[in-house]
């Protein structure tokens, strides 16, 4: 969601009347009030994975005549339903899961031009013909005020550094815990206090890295994500494996040590200039696996403390 945002830039640079209302899950509502761009988030009340048919032509029929254009960027047959309910005459895609009948205009996808996925959703908001190679950087607002409460409340009063030990696709993305916990054992002796970041599955996570540290303060699965867009705001560097923290970090201006694994900063780099990029590149890299195919996650292993110690460069 937060890389969708340099498509909705995108779309207002090129038509600044142009009203944009975004799709999603529920948890991605609140994302999206922090993005100007976007005049209202439609909930799609399924699970994940869930065709959940008669929910979407529900929500299709609800939305019929309310839009131009829709713009679908999951490449499934299910993702495209509700603008195809909703009858929207402009149904933009890129080819997959036989999506004849329910989009209008089916694009190929070339993997070797748009190598990145943020490439591919701006593609999309483009004419056929256009290209671009300027991406815009994602700009998420920060809620000062709740800045200033969750401060207060989480008694932070020092400069802060986050970390986001978490990565909901899978180990082979997740740098080991007693790496991160080093890393704050450093930040912490020169000054600077610690915030550790994620949701309720990150908690023993996060534990792990604070524990007996009195300057290392774990909060996963004790905020909401746009308490998250605000920490992170007041944070002068984060430390963070490849996900969707790591994200938010970069939108709001945070500078980023990023921690790359099975993944590839090719492909999903945070999308900011202030940012380190810690990757092996070993000649397994990247599976794009869940779990190390080989059985030893080197690509993480291997990737010493140390070096990002010295990238964060704290005195």
């Amino acid at each position: 969601m937060v890389m969708a945002q340099s498509l909705f830039i995108a779309l207002k640079a090129h038509d600044p009347e142009c009203v944009i209302d975004v799709m999603g899950p529920k948890w991605s509502a609140p994302m999206l009030e922090r993005m100007p761009q976007v005049r209202r988030a439609i909930v799609l009340e399924t699970g994940h994975g869930e065709t959940g048919l008669r929910t979407r032509w529900r929500l299709g029929r609800s939305l019929k005549g309310e839009y131009d254009r829709s713009i679908v960027l999951p490449r499934s047959l299910k993702s495209a339903l509700v603008p195809f309910f909703a009858g929207t005459p402009k149904r933009v895609g890129f080819t997959g899961e036989q999506r004849y009948v329910v989009l209008t205009e089916r694009r190929r996808l070339d993997k070797a031009v748009l190598d990145q996925t943020v490439k591919r959703f701006v593609a999309l908001g483009l004419p056929l013909e256009g290209t671009s190679d300027a991406i815009p950087e994602p700009h998420l607002q920060v809620d000062d005020a709740r800045q200033r409460s969750l401060k207060a409340q989480h008694g932070l009063d020092r400069p802060l550094v986050a970390m986001m030990p978490g990565a909901e696709y899978g180990p082979a993305k997740q740098w080991p815990l007693a790496y991160f916990r080093r890393v704050a054992e450093a930040v912490t002796r020169r000054g600077h206090q610690v915030i550790v970041l994620g949701g309720p599955k990150d908690r023993d996570a996060g534990e792990e890295i604070s524990q007996g540290f009195e300057g290392v303060i774990n909060l996963c699965g004790e905020t909401t994500l746009t308490d998250a867009v605000d920490l992170l705001g007041a944070c002068e560097q984060a430390v963070s494996n490849d996900s969707g923290l790591m994200h938010v970090a970069a939108a709001v201006g945070t500078h980023v040590q990023a921690i790359y694994g099975s993944s590839s900063p090719n492909y999903t780099p945070p999308l900011t200039g202030a940012r380190d990029i810690h990757w092996l590149n070993l000649s397994c890299s990247p599976c794009f696996e869940r779990t190390c195919p080989l059985g030893h996650t080197r690509c993480l292993n291997d990737l010493a403390p140390e070096q990002v110690i010295e990238a964060l460069a704290i005195d």
